[in-house]
Parts: structure tokens; C-alpha cells; sequence
């Protein structure tokens, strides 16, 4: 099958590029590389629309838009060129199957990429990585809440927790978090497909919500009842200058604050349960 790679390029790069991914997604686009400026989407031929990517290019945020074929012969050769691997401060390489090269790493975790969000190269699953690599898990049970491709959830099973669960509310992360807890050979790991509705009854240790500022907010009273006292709460997916409104919310559901990392302008926040 043959594919057309689109390349966009945008100024300011974030909110845009996720914008433009999920976007992309319903558009028919099935896989993606972010680049410095902007992302990479490719899409089989016959689903492309010319006339889609020629508007997309007129918004005021798009400075480059740029299309061409990809042979079909070429295509897995040109994605896994795209597809490079995550490092986190020397300790977790995030990578694909077919990255056979060996990294000196404690931690190496792979991840089949369909999309590169929450394969590492984002910033937020890469702040999210680094704190749950640097907190006690060993004999935790932890829930990482819109678990995506499931690598917080496989990171959370080699760091030693007991019992990961991971809800997501899209059938292709429940399928594709599947998938790679299996690649990564996990056991502790239960993949639900739902909302936070799923989590009535249910107490953790540590909660990972690695999701955006409006769900966030509207889910701060559930991870509280959720959360057992003096446990972790690892949020992310939200701009830096956003943590003054996420502190206020936190404080009115019982919860202490500790921490941030930020990184590019994107924040990771961390609370304990008073």
C-alpha cells in the first residue's frame, strides 16, 4: 500500500501539534512522528484529501505544510528512520520492536508505535517516566489513569509494583496497551476499557493521571476517595502556567503539594493525600 506523508510545521509548536495529531487521527492518518517545528502523519493513498490538507494549511498557526508519496516498498524503512529512541537521563529507554541496537539503561521498555504520543517523545510521558522511575513502587499497586500505550503502567510493573491498573477510555489505547504489556512480558497489569467510572471501590498507592487540565480538574475529587492517605498523586498534561488553577483544585480534595518538573513549557505535578 502506498502512503502519503504529510509534514506540518507550526508556530507556536504546542497546544498545535497535539491539536493537529488528533485531528489527523479522525482524518484517516494512522501513525505519527513529532519533529522539532512540528509533526509527521502518514496516511494510505487512497484516503488522502488533497483538498483536507490544502485548508489545514491556510490556519494561522500552520507556517509549512508539505505532502509527497511514499512507495509502498519504502514505507516500513521510512517510518522506522522517523522513529527514534526515548532516553530518560541515562536510567529508561523507551524504544520500538525493531530497534535492535543494545542501550546501556536499567530500565528499557518497548512500545510498538502506532502514534508517537505516549511512546516517551512527548513531554509530559517523559516528566511522568522520570518521576515514577525516581518514587518507591516496589509492592505498590498503582493506576495510571488513561493509560494510552501503557507505558507508565509497564514502567510502574518493572519498577516493582504489585498491582497496575490502567483505564482508558479509547478502544485503540485499550488494544494497543494490550499489546504492549505483552511485547514488554508484564503480569501485574489489568487493562480496562472505561472512564473513571471504573473506579468506584477501587484504592491505589500511587495515581498517574497523565491526561489535560480540564479532565483533571473535574477528576480531583475521584482520585482523592480513590487515593490511600500519604499516597502519590503524579498529574501531567497541562501547561506550566496552568499549576496555580491545578494547586487550588488539589488543595480543596485533600491534597498536599510537593513537587513540579516541567519541561518545553508542559508541567508534571506531584501531591501526597493529607
Amino acid at each position: 500500500m502506498d502512503y502519503i506523508e504529510v509534514e506540518m510545521d507550526f508556530n507556536p509548536v504546542e497546544p498545535w501539534r497535539d491539536i493537529a495529531i488528533s485531528e489527523m487521527g479522525e482524518e484517516g492518518f494512522d501513525s505519527f512522528v513529532e519533529t522539532k517545528t512540528g509533526v509527521k502523519g502518514y496516511i494510505p493513498e487512497k484516503h488522502f484529501s488533497q483538498e483536507w490538507a490544502e485548508s489545514y494549511g491556510q490556519r494561522e498557526y500552520v507556517k509549512n505544510i508539505e505532502w509527497k508519496k511514499i512507495e509502498d516498498q519504502n514505507w516500513n524503512a521510512k517510518w522506522e528512520s522517523n522513529f527514534e529512541p526515548v532516553i530518560i537521563e541515562d536510567q529508561i529507554v523507551i524504544k520500538a520492536p525493531f530497534h535492535n541496537q543494545s542501550f546501556d539503561a536499567p530500565i528499557v521498555v518497548t512500545i510498538q508505535p502506532q502514534m508517537s504520543f505516549g511512546t516517551g517523545h512527548h513531554q509530559t510521558t517523559w516528566m511522568m517516566s522520570k518521576r515514577l522511575n525516581e518514587i518507591d513502587l516496589d509492592g505498590k499497586e498503582v493506576l495510571d489513569m488513561g493509560t494510552g500505550t501503557g507505558v507508565l503502567a509497564i514502567l510502574a510493573e518493572i519498577k516493582g509494583a504489585k498491582y497496575v491498573y490502567a483505564p482508558d477510555i479509547d478502544e485503540w489505547s485499550f488494544n494497543n496497551a494490550i499489546e504492549n504489556i505483552a511485547l514488554n512480558d508484564c503480569s501485574n497489569i489489568e487493562v480496562a476499557l472505561g472512564d473513571h467510572q471504573l473506579l468506584a471501590g477501587k484504592i491505589f498507592d500511587v495515581i498517574a493521571a497523565n491526561i489535560n487540565k480540564n479532565v483533571l480538574i473535574e477528576q480531583f475529587s475521584v482520585y482523592s476517595r480513590c487515593l490511600k492517605p500519604e499516597g502519590k498523586l503524579l498529574i501531567s498534561g497541562f501547561f506550566a502556567t496552568d499549576q496555580e488553577d491545578l494547586k487550588k483544585v488539589a488543595n480543596e480534595n485533600g491534597f498536599i503539594f510537593e513537587d513540579t518538573l516541567t519541561k518545553d513549557g508542559w508541567a508534571m505535578m506531584q501531591f501526597k493525600k493529607a
